[in-house]
Parts: structure tokens; sequence; C-alpha cells
């Protein structure tokens, strides 16, 4: 198969539509001309009505949206007439509640399901875009793409055995693929239990804001979701370039977890009440994108500053009420 689709007027499915990442990956598609279907299982991870909220607002661009299992539902339906394939669904990041089991079912299972039923479809000549996770490297995401994979946690290991799956496909050439690995992205609608969502709640609450002993150092390419959309564009509108191919999407400058704090308060003009608990398993001590590949091949070069980024991000909750104790 050959991935010479045009990316004009293309039907489109997202998976893991309702949540940050595809939500908004559903809406910017949608506003560039394409027929988009968001799908999502709407598992029970953070508040429903955020993913509710995000499913109104995608279809109030015209988007459609269904609800559906990758592990488990059929995906004759929503793959009818589908040209490409953003696969955003899975189960994320590090958890305290989710199990091993979990991570198996919703990133493994549910990407082998997903592959299958494309290629049975055989109708997706944009390909598949898988969305990966620099957590694949490990402790230190520092390299670029050919650096050694020796992720430390159940996420890590569950999404790069997903990638793999997805490049043996590709490599096979039962469909034209490529994986992103994605850099700590962030701004408006993130999930809630991440750093900086955490930390805007606590604030505006005036609550305790548990930190990870460690963390304060911790080096985090943190990537602002415009930035992140624009390295998955670029990718759908030059397939025949990327198929078989795995990129770094995410901000090459990288600063402590300490300073994306201090940024956070100053917009706020509040102080973090911060107390330290101990270290997390499988944490990424230092993460910098190494980009150049995706700079040479697609254009790629993120814009938004941090400042910039966290100030759209600490709006949008203002905005919308969240974390102000009436919504």
């Amino acid at each position: 198969m050959q991935g010479k689709c045009n990316s004009i007027y293309m039907r489109i499915l997202v998976t893991g539509a309702a949540g940050f990442i595809g939500s908004q990956l559903s809406e910017h598609l949608a506003l560039k001309g394409h027929d988009v279907i968001g799908i999502d299982c709407l598992v029970d991870n953070y508040a429903r009505e955020l993913k509710n909220r995000n499913i109104r607002t995608i279809r109030e661009q015209g988007c459609a949206f269904v609800s559906c299992d990758l592990a488990e539902d059929s995906l004759s339906n929503v793959l009818q007439g589908v040209d490409a394939v953003f696969h955003c669904a899975a189960q994320p990041g590090l958890s305290s509640v989710a199990s091993l089991d979990d991570y198996i079912r919703n990133n493994i299972i549910a990407t082998n399901r997903l592959l299958d039923a494309v290629i049975e479809a055989n109708s997706v000549s944009g390909g598949l875009i898988y969305i990966s996770t620099s957590s694949v490297y490990g402790a230190k995401a520092i390299g670029n793409e050919n650096a050694e994979t020796k992720p430390t946690s159940y996420y890590g290991v569950t999404k790069l055995a997903a990638e793999h799956l997805v490049m043996a496909a590709s490599r096979q050439g039962k469909i034209d693929a490529c994986s992103l690995r994605l850099f700590s992205v962030y701004g408006p609608r993130e999930r809630p239990e991440k750093l900086y969502p955490r930390l805007i709640e606590c604030i505006l609450q005036d609550k305790e804001f548990t930190l990870f002993d460690g963390s304060y150092d911790h080096y985090r390419s943190y990537t602002y979701v415009a930035d992140a959309l624009d390295g998955m564009l670029l990718v759908l509108d030059n397939m025949s370039k990327c198929n078989n191919e795995i990129f770094n999407i995410g901000s090459n400058v990288s600063i402590t977890t300490r300073e994306g704090i201090s940024i956070i308060e100053n917009l706020l003009g509040r102080q973090a009440k911060i107390s330290i608990i101990p270290k997390r398993p499988g944490d990424q001590l230092e993460t910098r994108a190494d980009i150049e590949k995706a700079r040479t091949i697609l254009g790629y070069e993120p814009t938004t500053s941090v400042l910039d980024g966290l100030s759209q991000e600490v709006n949008w909750f203002r905005d919308n009420n969240i974390y102000d104790g009436t919504n």
C-alpha cells in the first residue's frame, strides 16, 4: 500500500477522541475541512464530565463521535470509508490504580485489534499514525529515534510493545504507518492528574500540592499541545515520506519541574503549599526531545515557549471555571 492520499477532505478516524490530545486533534482536523470520526471507550480514569465537555466541543465542530472499546467492539462500521487513522487511545501515564492487565488490554490488545481491522478494511490509504511516547526511552529520553529504548514503567513497556506491532505491520507492507513519540504534552484540557492541572487546582482551591521526592530537579521537554498537533498534521500531509518511520515530536528546550512550578505560581499570583512524598517508581528523570529528524523530513519546528503555553493553560482553566467550585 502506498501512502499517496492527499490530506484534503480526508475521512479520518481518531481514537481516544474524548481525551486531552485526541479531542484537540479531532477539532483541529475538522477545522481543516476533514471529515472526522472520534471514538473513545470512556474509561473511568478521571471525571466523566471533563470527557463529556471534550465530546461536546468536537461535536460542535462537526465531528462524529462513537463510544467504542477497541479491545472488544467491532470496528468495521467506524472504519467504513476511512482514509487515515490517528491512534491516540491508550491507558496513560503512571498510575497507582491501573494494573498491568489494564495497560496490556488498553495499549497492546486494543492496538492489535485496531491494526487487524485496518488491514482487513484495506482502504486506509492515508496510513495509520500511532501516537507513542518519550516514556519508551526510559528514565532519560535525550537521544534521537535510534537511541536504545529502556522503559521503566508499565506504560512505557506497553506503549513500546504496541509501537512494535504497528511498525511490524508497516515493515511487512500490510499498511502504511508511522509512530510519533510525544514529549510531555501540556495545555488546555490536560488530564487532571498531570502536574500542571493538579498544581493549578491546588493553588486555586488553597489545597496542599503533593510532589514526589526528587521531582524538583527533573528535566522535561514540555511541549505545548498546538506544537504537538502541528507535528501530527505534518505527518498526515507527508505520509509517503513517513511510512515505516519513527519521529520524536516535542520541544527541544527542557526546564526543571521547579521552574515550571514557579511559572504557574507567578501566573496565578499565589504560592503553592507543597508537600513532598516518597519517590514514584518508573518516573522519568530527564527528557529533551531530539527533533532533528522531524525538522529535516517534515519541517517541524515548535514555537510556543513554556511561559506562553502555561499562560494559555491557566487562562483555559479560568475561562471554563475549572476548579473554582462552580463546575
